[in-house]
C-alpha cells in the first residue's frame, strides 16, 4: 500500500507540473491572459515552460521507477533517475521513444543553461527580449512531450 502510495504522490506531482506548464504556454500565448495578469503583450515564459515540462518528465519517470522498486537519490538524482530509466528500456520494459523524449528534454534544459551564460556575458550589448519568443517552437515541443510522456507512464502504472 505504502508503494501505491509515494508512486500515486509522482503521478500527482507530475501532473501538476504539467498543469503548470500548460497554464504558463498558455499565459505565453494568448492576450487575455496576459491582460487579466497585467502582463506586458510581448511578456513571455517558454523558457520556463521548457523547465516545469522536464520536471513533469522526471516525476513521471520517478513514479514509473517506483513501482519496480527502483529509487533514486540525491546527489545527482535527476542524472540516476534517467540512467534507471535507459535500463527499463534496454530490457525492453518501456518503448525507447519514451528514453528519447526524456533525454531530449534533457538536452533543451541544457541549452537553456548554456543560452543563459551567453547572453549573460552579453548582457550590456542586448537586450533580453528576444531570447523568451525565440523559444515558442522549443517550448511547444517540450509541452506536447510532456504531455505524451505523462500519459504514457500513467497508463502503464495504472494497467498494474
Amino acid at each position: 500500500m505504502d508503494s501505491d502510495r509515494k508512486e500515486i504522490l509522482y503521478l500527482n506531482r507530475a501532473k501538476n507540473e504539467l498543469d503548470l506548464a500548460s497554464a504558463v504556454f498558455k499565459i505565453s500565448t494568448e492576450v487575455k491572459f496576459k491582460a487579466d495578469l497585467e502582463l506586458k503583450k510581448d511578456s513571455t515564459f517558454f523558457s520556463n515552460v521548457i523547465c516545469i515540462s522536464y520536471y513533469c518528465i522526471f516525476y513521471s519517470a520517478k513514479a514509473l521507477l517506483y513501482t519496480k522498486r527502483i529509487i533514486t537519490f540525491p546527489p545527482e538524482e535527476h542524472r540516476k533517475t534517467l540512467k534507471e530509466f535507459e535500463k527499463l528500456a534496454t530490457s525492453g520494459q518501456i518503448d525507447k521513444e519514451l528514453v528519447q523524449i526524456y533525454k531530449d528534454i534533457v538536452v533543451k534544459a541544457e541549452e537553456l543553461l548554456g543560452i543563459f551564460v551567453k547572453e549573460k556575458s552579453k548582457r550590456g550589448k542586448f537586450t533580453y527580449r528576444t531570447l523568451p519568443q525565440a523559444n515558442l517552437e522549443p517550448a511547444k515541443e517540450s509541452l506536447q512531450n510532456a504531455e505524451k510522456f505523462y500519459k504514457n507512464i500513467n497508463l502503464l502504472i495504472r494497467k498494474k
